[in-house]
């Protein structure tokens, strides 16, 4: 659905709540992440720009949906806006990263999307993406 992979995948799964409009992608977050190592040392925590980059990943997931006959389109991410984090992510938590989508101008798609954890956020945006052929 998306051309991401290890080690730059940052989903387990993503479920389609409502195609093109809606869905929840989850990660656990192993102890041997890559970027634990550095991110920091004495105290690991998931970077929040992995967090920002899984939320576009589920939208990403969500509105190739809509693509899934035709394989040359590409959902390339554009934009963020109103991002906040608000709790850490440690090794060994399983996140759910929510996105809605909020509305369409020409190719561009803006989404709102929030992660939790447990149903406590821990990090939300608006971010927007544009589908492209190629």
């Amino acid at each position: 659905m998306i051309p991401h992979r290890d080690p730059f995948l940052f989903l387990d799964r993503c479920n389609i709540i409502e195609i093109g409009c809606k869905g929840v992608g989850y990660r656990y977050f192993p102890k041997n992440e890559f970027f634990f190592k550095g991110h920091f040392p004495k105290m690991p925590i998931v970077p929040g720009v992995i967090l920002i980059e899984a939320l576009a990943q589920t939208a990403g997931v969500v509105v190739s949906k809509n693509f899934e006959k035709h394989s040359n389109k590409s959902v390339l991410f554009l934009s963020i806006s109103k991002a906040k984090f608000r709790k850490p992510v440690v090794p060994e938590d399983t996140i759910e990263f929510h996105v809605e989508y909020i509305n369409k101008v020409k190719s561009v798609y803006k989404f709102k999307g929030v992660a939790s954890k447990s149903e406590i956020i821990v990090c939300e945006a608006e971010f927007s993406a544009m589908i492209t052929s190629g």
